[in-house]
């Protein structure tokens, strides 16, 4: 049925029904997340009441019927609780379900706020405590990592760029070049923490509310280290939450690096690594096989949240005060850090417990030509030559030798010799002993003393600094964790003591 146009805009609440199709695109999409928000509401409300009962703006026994039925919905669980995708988004749900418990008196639940509100305070309270949990999971891989890398700090390597033999280094320092990332991925964490732990209550619809001169209240009764200055930008901001999300993907990025290198090694062409057993997942048709399975859910949580992210940002762009880029956020962004925190568990429990086969890796460190760089700076440093005209001797003896089936490890000073004669017309001279030493991976490792370098009382410098920041930001971040769940409980208790024991 079309509507008569009497020339004048409607103003004020539609009188009709949502259309379904409004309801089974957009109020069930809503609903959908109710069970992640349901905490955060019931907290979010329950802050509402008290600081209005502070405020001696609601009566003391609207204040306790209204409260009572709130710990009811704090203490049922979301699958439980009467969420229905017909009456709109969750808080319209809550709200009809609280008016059929106590009537009117849970109109006061209203005053001075907007619904939006409550679903972002509750957004918050659900993001600080999964931020600070995959900062503590982030912090514990880095530390994993560390140990492990520790263990293998003389186990020789040919380390590889771009799948080719680069040079000797080590498993230990290889493995120890994913943890600084690790590191830097935490601090963002632990650092957006204090602005995802900034309160929006009592923000009002848009400019504030005159109920509501002092917002700290219900920061304070929520556990929040401060307010959101702005009443807009506490409203509308998505840019910690582009933070957050961002910096998930950066973590699991990292460890998706890891473990696209973990699954080509553990090939039987490779056999370098080993993974554990309940790491693994058989094949039902071969019995030979035994498939790096964990590591092929790693690499594909790093896609999917890039999707996530890429979602989001795609949203965020609206023109302001729009509540479509958080509807979609509410859901989206908690299961993204969540399903972060569970691979970066799995990500740890891999390099905990993997196995380095040692002999394969020396044996293809002898077999390849990875001491051709320190070759090439040593007939320099010896013989006067300019680098250019080393590596192209290098070079030379390299090809011939590999043509030969001859190791990078005996190769001669005949060899350097004829290389030479062709490419600046003279002999080199040098010793067989000091040509065989300079060709010793070990001894060549030995020399990267350096800050950083492969050296294994290098690698133990940088595993001790690195482990004393993990365990730190881990301690940081179980901290926060302790100061959320300290803040609910006395909450709780304070509503419990205004409901009266029948609410008990």
């Amino acid at each position: 049925m079309t509507a008569v146009n009497t020339g004048r805009r409607v103003e004020g609440p539609s009188k009709d029904r949502p259309a379904q199709q409004l309801i089974d695109a957009g109020f069930a999409w809503e609903i959908a997340d109710a069970p992640l928000l349901h905490h955060g509401l019931n907290l979010a409300d329950i802050a509402h009441v008290l600081d209005l009962r502070h405020r001696r703006i609601i009566p003391e026994r609207a204040a306790a019927a209204l409260l009572g039925v709130l710990l009811e919905a704090y203490r049922t669980r979301p699958e439980d609780f009467p969420y229905d995708a017909a009456y709109g988004e969750p808080y319209n749900s809550r709200e009809r379900h609280f008016v059929a418990t106590i009537g009117d008196d849970a109109g006061w639940l209203h005053a001075g706020r907007p619904r939006r509100e409550a679903a972002r305070v509750a957004l918050r309270i659900l993001l600080r405590g999964l931020t600070a949990e995959l900062a503590a999971g982030a912090a514990e891989f880095a530390a994993t990592s560390s140990r492990t890398a520790a263990r293998y700090r003389e186990v020789f390597m040919p380390d590889q760029t771009y799948l080719q033999q680069a040079q000797p280094s080590t498993f230990g320092h290889y493995l120890l070049g994913f943890v600084p990332p690790a590191i830097r991925d935490c601090e963002r964490l632990v650092a957006a923490l204090a602005q995802l732990n900034s309160s929006p209550g009592g923000a009002g619809c848009v400019n504030g509310s005159r109920l509501l001169d002092d917002r700290r209240v219900i920061a304070d009764l929520l556990g929040f280290d401060d307010v959101i200055t702005h009443t807009r930008d506490a409203m509308w901001q998505t840019d910690t939450f582009i933070d957050v999300l961002a910096t998930g993907v950066s973590l699991l990025s990292n460890q998706s690096k890891l473990a696209e290198d973990l699954e080509i090694w553990s090939s039987q062409e490779f056999d370098y690594v080993d993974l554990a057993g309940p790491y693994t997942r058989a094949s039902v048709l071969m019995p030979q096989k035994r498939n790096p399975y964990a590591l092929s859910i790693v690499r594909g949580a790093g896609g999917v949240l890039i999707g996530r992210l890429t979602g989001f940002l795609a949203v965020v762009k609206s023109p302001s005060a729009r509540s479509d880029n958080l509807i979609f956020a509410y859901g989206e962004i908690p299961r993204a850090v969540e399903f972060a925190t569970r691979i970066t568990a799995l990500m740890e429990g891999v390099v905990d417990t993997l196995t380095v086969n040692e002999s394969r890796m020396w044996e293809r460190l002898e077999e390849g030509f990875t001491q051709a760089t320190d070759l090439a700076e040593f007939v320099m440093l010896r013989c006067g030559v300019d680098y250019r005209a080393a590596y192209l001797i290098v070079g030379e003896v390299v090809g011939a030798a590999s043509r030969r089936g001859i190791r990078g490890v005996d190769i001669s000073p005949e060899d350097l010799d004829v290389a030479a004669q062709r490419v600046i017309g003279r002999s080199l001279e040098l010793e067989a002993d000091e040509v065989r030493a300079v060709l010793d991976p070990r001894a060549i490792v030995a020399t990267r003393s350096a800050l950083g370098g492969a050296a294994p009382e290098a690698v133990d410098a940088m595993t001790e600094e690195y482990l004393a920041k993990a365990v730190d930001l881990g301690y940081r971040a179980k901290r926060e964790l302790e100061k959320y769940a300290a803040a609910e409980a006395r909450l709780i208790a304070e509503a419990e003591q205004v409901a009266g024991d029948q609410h008990r």
